[in-house]
């Protein structure tokens, strides 16, 4: 599971990943670190402690749409980005990249309604992917996924959904790759 829009703790990155641990909901391997911690050895330490491979996804801890998340490949753009996110942030999440299908499902009034499959064409469904027009992502409706697995991923949103105490209605996103929803 890679985010949901609504509570506060839907928002905080790491507060809805604990949320989602706790209720066997799959979830990146991650660490964050804060701008006073961050030095290039306690990042290097951090990422062998935590087994994180390349790429390494790095975000703010409480944006939405996307904005300010940055795909590492190695340590030197990790590195990089991290020293100019910390100028607008004070807190970073560095988390294992997940390949596979992006899929997205909607709750409304705690029932699942559906789920889509988004197949950017940019590297990621970042903000320009989400908002622009030239971006032609396509969405694909019902998601292609086998019906078990259509129905899985509506009970994980769901199940994503009340562990986070939401309302009204949330998009969870999902990185559907080696038969797991994350």
């Amino acid at each position: 599971h890679s985010g949901v829009v609504s509570s506060h703790n839907a928002m905080n990155k790491v507060i809805s990943k604990s949320i989602f641990k706790k209720n066997k909901i799959l979830t990146p391997k991650y660490f964050t670190l804060s701008y006073n911690q961050m030095n290039k050895k306690s990042l290097k330490l951090l990422i062998k402690k935590k087994k994180i491979k390349y790429p390494i996804v790095l975000k703010p801890i409480d944006e939405g749409s996307s904005l300010g998340v940055k795909i590492c490949k190695n340590f030197l753009e990790l590195n990089r980005s991290a020293k100019n996110l910390f100028r607008k942030y004070n807190e970073l999440l560095f988390e294992q990249y997940i390949a596979g299908q992006e899929i997205q499902a909607a709750i409304i009034n705690n029932k699942p309604i559906g789920a889509i499959e988004l197949i950017p064409k940019r590297l990621f469904y970042d903000y320009k992917a989400k908002y622009t027009k030239k971006a032609k992502t396509e969405h694909v409706m019902p998601a292609r996924l086998s019906k078990k697995k259509y129905n899985e991923v509506l009970k994980i949103a769901k199940k994503a959904h009340e562990a986070l105490k939401c309302r009204g209605v949330t998009r969870s996103d999902f990185k559907f790759y080696n038969n797991n929803f994350y």
